[in-house]
């Protein structure tokens, strides 16, 4: 059975662009969300076996969400996404329970990296 995806940004280019790269490399993506409590409600209906969450959006940033999906299952497996300048909250994410960090724009091969370093 394929990997779940839930994609967390609120730019659906950036949604976009991570949901090509999973699909044509064989994950199933069950769900897209545009900030941090769509990503958290969604999380609850879905149980994907990883999430990649931007950090900065409206509503609810990514931090907060990973807080809140780990606190709902603290086994979750969480991938952040940033832009470049954004190690401070890079950091903060990992000590919130990120199992990595992907920084935008993606390459292809790192998100991949990323995730089957994840999934071990």
């Amino acid at each position: 059975m394929a990997t779940t995806v839930l994609i967390v940004d609120d730019a659906a280019f950036m949604r976009m662009m991570i949901k090509d790269i999973l699909s044509k490399n064989g994950f199933d993506v069950v769900g897209e969300a545009g900030d941090g409590q769509q990503a958290v409600d969604m999380y609850k209906e879905q149980s994907p076996d990883l999430v990649t969450m931007d950090i900065t959006m409206p509503e609810m940033d990514g931090i907060t969400a990973l807080k809140e999906i780990k606190t709902h299952d603290p086994n979750a497996k969480v991938i952040m996404c940033s832009a470049m300048g954004q190690q401070a909250m890079v950091i903060d994410a990992i000590q919130a329970g990120a199992k990595d960090f992907i920084v935008k724009p993606f390459q292809a091969d790192r998100v991949l990296e990323a995730i089957s370093k994840t999934l071990g």
